[in-house]
């Protein structure tokens, strides 16, 4: 898997597109689309306003709700001309995703209001794999997106969705549109973007599964570091979040987010948490910085604004952190962030919990 980028728009709509140009000849209003209510003419302008939608959100830097405007086509236009227009929309998403500078959000109502450009992009191609397929089963035609596509695709919007034995049929039953073998079926699904969460100095920026996955290889996961690359205990958090989507227990927002300093985009240490709230609410966290960015009370700031996230959340009542004994640094850390001494001591690690 990897991260989802611009050139995938495009090969997505290419692929819609060879595939529906085979029926281009068929009354498209006259067929159902697949299990959708919609024809198939009807869910082919709905890509394309999608498409549209996606790159303006994201070009115009839509803070609180979709642009008012919406695609129309002109009266009389063809199936031909309908695919040419789901190609330009397609171009228009890929180019808005290619020029975003890193860091750059824009409107989208879930989960957690905003998007970014590798989140625009993989929502694109989401609308262009999921409609092609419902369009190709109403026109009786086959149709397979590539394989390794569609595994980073569920990585990105669906990391709260265990990985299954092949890509496509898991990504068909994770929408309701298919069976998996040992799954119940889905009747209701939403997809995810990655939370962010905003701090004075920096923002904490949800790593999504495929990242984690370049992070624990060794890789930057996409992130500008501070003095070359994170410290070991980020790509350690990394490999644990992986293990969890592998497993299918990954919760995105009770994962690891790395800290990206406003004043240069760079990466400067991860913090997040050691699993979901257990039973009573409670649950650990845990962080580290570059050496390079010790000593200036980022790591502070960060546990702030990520405590106080959490403990506004009902399954959340109280945060903890274990800190060795000699780590006087790490220490203040968590005082300063408002933890105070809990029980669990041993000779080696002191306990700090902060409750709601």
């Amino acid at each position: 898997m990897r991260a989802i980028n611009g050139d995938d728009v495009t090969a997505a709509v290419a692929g819609c597109t060879a595939a529906l140009r085979t029926a281009v000849d068929r009354d498209w209003r006259a067929v159902r689309a697949g299990g959708l209510e919609w024809d198939c003419h009807t869910t082919a302008v709905h890509v394309a306003d999608d498409l549209v939608a996606y790159a303006a959100n994201l070009a115009g830097r839509a803070q609180d709700a979709y642009l008012p405007f919406e695609l129309t086509l002109d009266e009389g236009t063809g199936n031909a001309g309908l695919l040419h227009v789901v190609e330009t929309t397609g171009a228009l998403l890929a180019a808005a995703v290619r020029t975003a500078p890193p860091g750059v959000r824009g409107f989208h109502p879930y989960p957690f209001r905003s998007a970014d450009a590798e989140g625009f992009a993989a929502m694109g191609i989401a609308e262009v794999l999921l409609h092609t397929h419902d369009m190709a089963e109403g026109l009786g035609i086959a149709y397979e997106p590539p394989a390794e596509l569609v595994e980073s695709l569920l990585a990105c919007l669906f990391p709260h969705v265990q990985p299954g034995p092949a890509p496509w049929p898991t990504l068909l039953w994770a929408t309701g549109r298919g069976t998996l073998p040992g799954r119940a079926p889905v009747t209701e699904w939403r997809w995810y973007n990655n939370l962010v969460i905003p701090a004075e100095r920096l923002t904490l920026t949800g790593v999504r599964p495929t990242a984690a996955h370049d992070l624990r290889l060794g890789g930057d996961g996409g992130f500008t570091w501070l003095d070359g690359g994170p410290y070991e205990g980020t790509r350690e958090a990394a490999s644990f979040l992986m293990k969890a989507y592998e497993t299918g227990v990954h919760r995105p927002e009770f994962g690891v987010f790395v800290l990206v300093r406003h004043e240069d985009g760079r990466a400067i240490g991860g913090m997040g948490f050691h699993s979901v709230p257990d039973e009573d609410g409670r649950v650990e966290i845990g962080y580290d910085l570059v050496e390079g960015a010790r000593g200036q009370g980022y790591a502070t700031e960060a546990l702030r604004a990520l405590a106080k996230w959490a403990l506004a959340r009902e399954d959340v009542s109280s945060l903890f952190a274990t800190v060795e004994r000699d780590n006087t640094a790490s220490q203040a850390v968590v005082t300063r962030a408002g933890f105070v001494p809990a029980g669990g001591e041993d000779d080696a690690e002191l306990a700090y919990e902060l409750r709601r």
